[in-house]
């Protein structure tokens, strides 16, 4: 449409998505003036409160208190000259890239990048990791200027995908029309589950799901814990029949403590046609979601997305070993979670089962 080439196109769509920078011009109305700094500096002087200055000035009392926490020197003065001085200088655009000026923080992310986490992730566990090094901080947004808009970060993004997602831009998110799938019989909905599953306070709640590979011939069952977020990956390389999904789930759940089989939240795939024969035999109580409503089983949608960073749409599941597959699934259970206070759903589901374990403990 515009007569040029694809390069040229991108580059233009991601300068557009590009946040305004503040340009060099004078301040307007919004940032305060050095006549308006001068003047709180004689009336603080004269001894006027916080709210009187703001009434004086035209501001909110709160505009005043801020400036004067932000630029009171050690001692406690306020210098109106140093404080518009010190201002404007924070105001300028473009700033220097805390990404570029340090090659520890920058190597820090950088490695956790490679190892598949997010921006976010990274983020959290810098904050956690050197509460005492505030240079050591970020927030998500620097890190997805850097790789999204080659904002001079300077990490590397040669051979390697920019996020765990792959994309290169973002984009709006938009919703497929409704699907039409078997029909289970004999369900209970998630209509008549128990209210107390949604607050997240009891481990042992699953939400289960089968990703598909090319041609819907192999599969993957993935389950996810809705309090500690602990998922878990079972490649169905030979066909994804009722019978088959039940015994994946049966072996992989059979190693965990009947504290922390609970419940089941499944959709309404054929998947599930002998959900009753699942039920006897692994104790769990199985619910289903309403059609085309994935967000009923947030939790385990959520798991299906980052799954699909190591095992893509389009592709052959069954090629991959048990060896990898399991690989996969411990990389995943040792990254934090903001949810979870930047700790690891590995590390929360111990949690889960010792203190189980000491409450059986005779006093």
């Amino acid at each position: 449409m515009l007569g040029v080439s694809r390069v040229i196109g991108t580059r233009l769509r991601n300068q557009r998505a590009q946040q305004p920078r503040i340009s060099g011009k004078p301040p307007s109305g919004r940032y305060l003036s050095l006549r308006e700094r001068l003047q709180m500096a004689d009336l603080l002087r004269l001894g006027c409160s916080l709210r009187a200055i703001g009434r004086e000035l035209g501001r909110h009392a709160s505009t005043i208190k801020r400036e004067l926490d932000r630029h009171r020197d050690s001692k406690g003065r306020y210098l109106p000259r140093i404080a518009d001085h010190d201002a404007r200088r924070q105001r300028r655009r473009p700033r220097e890239r805390k990404l570029q000026t340090s090659p520890r923080l920058r190597s820090l992310v950088q490695a956790k990048l490679t190892s598949h986490w997010s921006p976010e992730q990274i983020c959290g566990w810098l904050a956690r990791q050197f509460p005492s090094e505030p240079h050591l901080r970020l927030c998500p947004e620097t890190i997805y200027q850097a790789l999204l808009f080659h904002d001079d970060g300077g990490l590397r993004t040669d051979g390697k995908p920019r996020l765990r997602t792959g994309r290169k831009i973002r984009k709006h998110r938009w919703r497929t029309g409704p699907g039409h799938g078997a029909v289970v019989k004999n369900m209970t909905m998630i209509s008549d589950r128990p209210a107390e599953i949604e607050t997240k306070t009891e481990a042992g709640h699953w939400e289960g799901d089968l990703i598909v590979g090319v041609g819907s011939v192999s599969a993957m069952v993935t389950l996810r814990e809705r309090k500690t977020h602990y998922g878990i990956i079972i490649n169905l390389p030979h066909g994804h029949t009722a019978v088959l999904t039940n015994q994946a789930i049966i072996t992989a759940l059979s190693t965990l403590p009947t504290h922390l089989k609970r419940t089941l939240t499944w959709d309404q795939g054929v998947e599930m046609a002998r959900h009753q024969e699942l039920a006897t035999a692994t104790g769990l109580r199985i619910f289903f979601a309403e059609r085309s409503s994935p967000w009923q089983r947030g939790a385990n949608e959520n798991f299906n997305g980052l799954v699909r960073q190591y095992f893509p749409k389009g592709t052959d599941l069954s090629v991959h070993s048990k060896e990898h597959v399991d690989q996969v699934c411990k990389e995943l259970n040792t990254r934090p979670r903001k949810s979870l206070g930047y700790l690891t759903p590995a590390a929360i589901l111990r949690t889960e089962e010792q203190a189980h374990h000491l409450r059986k403990l005779p006093r």
